[in-house]
């Protein structure tokens, strides 16, 4: 009897081998290893550091330079989580960012309720204490296995000895030596292969250590979310200023160059009629009559592309197909859509009206992408509300590749949808694998 593995599976258990053992000779692994050290070693440092400042502190806070003191001691530790996010970048490529700077505030007065109202430094604080446990966890789960692999690998060459015994896996693969007798040949061996299994192992449990660390760094040593917030508002605020700017500049350029160059050429043709009137005479009433009509037949051309001019203008500023709703107008853009475009609409009530607005915009975009460039042959628009949220998904069968550029003008494309999107706290996602589909996904707050 035969058993057949699919080939899929066969790739990805192949692939699995593969990472396993390459793993303990990438350098990745072993700047995991420093990193753990370094910032175990630092960590420590400063918890010892800080527990002796916390100590003097409050014994002098009685003459209240203990004040200064522990508001010295909270700068320290500032400057500490800004070392550990030095070794996360440094040694893993990890470029964490860091929190606001501390307000600045004149006098000695000043620095000190800076210092002692900086959360910052209290959230390094907290990170510190937390960062304890963490060390101890990872000797016991990671750093035991790195020391013991070492230990069963190479102890053909230093003569065995029970390494350690206090790791997660040192019962488990490396074999006991039996009371104080010498090992025989089958436990020296079974040593060797234990050590060789957990060097296979070891970088694993490391891993597993440091994103611990760095999730608990992210946490602590980062902008808190208030900060995060204030900074994404003003970001956001920035861009939409700058949107704004350049739509009020091209409204002004297309008004100044387009509408109102014909609205003069209007008023002369028919101020060129009317001259043409008043000198109206019997013997070449003809001729005037004919020149007359020929000037008004082209102040009436030049006021209808004036009036076809400003409706497109408009229709840039609002859609008048959203004065039906989402629904038509959606329906509209598919309908107008190169691409043969499914729609499903599924909400409730009308969302605010700037919501309908950046929805309208965002699906003709990306529906204009997709006739563009995804080489599809069909497409679906789908728009629904989910709580207080409203989703729209735009798929195509193209050929992929889709990204948020950011290179040059954010002012266009995907990237330009995401900064218009994130003006209102919105979300635009984009996956689109080589090969296709595509699929962009635009999560917008049902009110603005």
């Amino acid at each position: 009897m035969q058993v057949q593995v699919p080939g899929s599976r066969a790739a990805e258990a192949k692939r699995l081998v593969r990472a396993v053992g390459r793993e303990p000779f990438r350098m990745r692994s072993w700047a995991e290893l420093g990193f753990f050290l370094a910032g175990s070693a630092l960590a420590l440092s400063g918890v010892l550091l800080l527990g002796a400042v916390g100590v003097l502190g409050v014994g002098l806070s009685v003459v209240f330079v203990g004040t200064f003191v522990l508001a010295g001691g909270l700068r320290t530790a500032r400057g500490l989580g800004r070392w550990q996010r030095l070794l996360a970048g440094r040694l893993l490529g990890e470029q964490l960012a860091g929190p606001e700077a501390p307000p600045a505030r004149p006098g000695p007065l000043g620095w000190l309720r800076s210092s002692l109202g900086d959360r910052a430094a209290w959230r390094a604080v907290a990170y510190l204490a937390g960062r304890i446990p963490l060390t101890v966890f990872g000797v016991w789960f990671a750093l035991s296995v790195w020391v013991e692999a070492f230990s069963g690998v190479l102890s053909p060459f230093v003569g065995h000895a029970a390494a350690g015994r206090f790791g997660a896996f040192s019962r488990l693969l490396v074999p006991a030596e039996a009371g104080s007798h010498p090992p025989g040949a089958l436990t020296r061996v079974g040593v060797f292969l234990g050590g060789v299994v957990l060097l296979f192992i070891a970088p694993w449990t490391m891993r597993l250590v440091v994103q611990l660390d760095l999730r608990l760094m992210r946490l602590l040593l980062g902008p808190d979310a208030a900060s995060s917030r204030v900074r994404s508002l003003e970001v956001s605020r920035s861009k939409t200023l700058d949107a704004t700017t350049e739509t009020l500049r091209r409204i002004e350029r297309n008004l100044h160059d387009g509408t109102q160059a014909q609205l003069v050429a209007l008023a002369m043709r028919l101020g060129q009629a009317k001259d043409k009137l008043d000198h109206l005479t019997p013997v070449s009433a003809a001729a005037d009559v004919a020149a007359v009509r020929r000037l008004v037949d082209e102040a009436h051309r030049g006021a209808k592309e004036a009036i076809t001019d400003l409706r497109d203008m408009a229709r840039g500023i609002h859609p008048p197909a959203l004065d039906t709703g989402l629904e038509n107008a959606l329906a509209t853009l598919a309908a107008r859509s190169a691409v043969p475009t499914e729609v499903t609409v599924s909400v409730q009530a009308r969302p605010s009206a700037a919501i309908e607005a950046i929805s309208y915009f965002c699906a003709a975009e990306l529906l204009a992408n997709v006739a563009q460039h995804a080489r599809a042959t069909r497409a679906s628009l789908s728009c629904a509300q989910h709580g207080p949220w409203l989703r729209i998904v735009v798929r195509d069968n193209g050929k992929g590749g889709a990204a948020l550029d950011r290179a040059g003008s954010s002012s266009s494309g995907l990237a330009g949808l995401a900064d218009r999107v994130a003006t209102v706290d919105g979300h635009l996602s984009v996956a689109s694998p080589p090969g296709g589909p595509t699929a962009v996904t635009v999560d917008l707050p049902w009110r603005s």
